[in-house]
């Protein structure tokens, strides 16, 4: 993780041979493959990646991530938070409308390439006027990529549906049962079940942990103490939650810590 000088902005180098299970950003995602590749099944369907390729992903889209021939792999990542995407979009196309998605979770453009590793090198790298830079090549960068398509012409869930999403949202650390989310839904759980799934590509459950890890990560970022992470995003104690974000993420919330804090160090000084 490298300190980039701008809210809303995070830039990631990994390698790793670590299988990623299904889980989701809250960010939108960005990323070039240096090295090896990788096979996911995303909410746009299963891709493979390869050295070269650009792979994105949505907020909220359940991916994971699994090694080709169980090698390691390396590559680049700009996150993106929607508020700031949004500003950037807003810039290049005029408009205040929030409603943005990534069609392509994997394609091959030598272009947007070269635009992607000059955006993370702007993101990344010490150079004079770095804000005007980062500006123009997050632009350069977005906009071939820009490609509105409104959430709600979807269809996937009424409003019932939503709401019960949003009790898993606003409190991931309830413990909800099945039949609280239909009784808010307005549906049987059965119907719930099915409905939920297709909204999110997860389960309530599953989606009920990926919220409750989302919380402990913004929680170690801010430099809250372990053990009230694991208290206040649900799990029942610091063992679990470390567990939990080892399976998920390749590291411990101690490791995750201390590069966020040699980040914000280096940002800060």
């Amino acid at each position: 993780m490298f300190p980039t000088g701008r809210h809303g902005l995070q830039a990631v180098a990994a390698a790793s041979d670590h299988v990623f299970p299904r889980h989701t950003h809250d960010e939108y995602g960005i990323g070039l493959f240096i090295s090896g590749g990788q096979m996911s099944a995303s909410g746009r369907g299963q891709i493979t990646a390869g050295a070269g390729d650009i792979i994105t992903v949505n907020p909220g889209e359940v991916h994971d991530g699994v090694p080709m021939r169980h090698e390691s792999r390396s590559w680049l990542m700009l996150y993106l938070d929607p508020a700031l995407l949004a500003d950037i979009r807003s810039d290049l196309e005029d408009t205040t409308s929030a409603d943005f998605e990534f069609e392509r979770p994997a394609f091959s453009d030598p272009r947007i390439a070269l635009s992607f590793r000059s955006a993370f090198a702007a993101a990344t790298g010490e150079c004079d006027h770095k804000g005007l830079a980062l500006d123009q090549t997050l632009a350069a960068l977005f906009v071939p990529l820009s490609s509105m398509k409104s959430l709600t012409e979807k269809g996937l869930a009424g409003r019932g549906l939503l709401r019960a999403r949003a009790m898993i949202d606003d409190d991931p650390a309830r413990n909800l049962s099945l039949q609280d989310l239909a009784t808010e839904a307005g549906l049987s759980r059965f119907q719930t079940l099915r409905a939920f799934q297709a909204l999110t590509g997860l389960t309530p459950h599953a989606y009920l942990m990926q919220r409750r890890m989302s919380l402990a990560r913004r929680r170690i970022s801010q430099g809250m103490d372990l053990a009230d992470v694991a208290a206040e995003a649900g799990y029942a104690d610091q063992s679990h939650m470390t567990r939990e974000f080892r399976r998920r993420y390749g590291l411990t919330p101690a490791a995750y810590r201390q590069a966020v804090t040699a980040c914000n160090s280096i940002q800060d000084a």
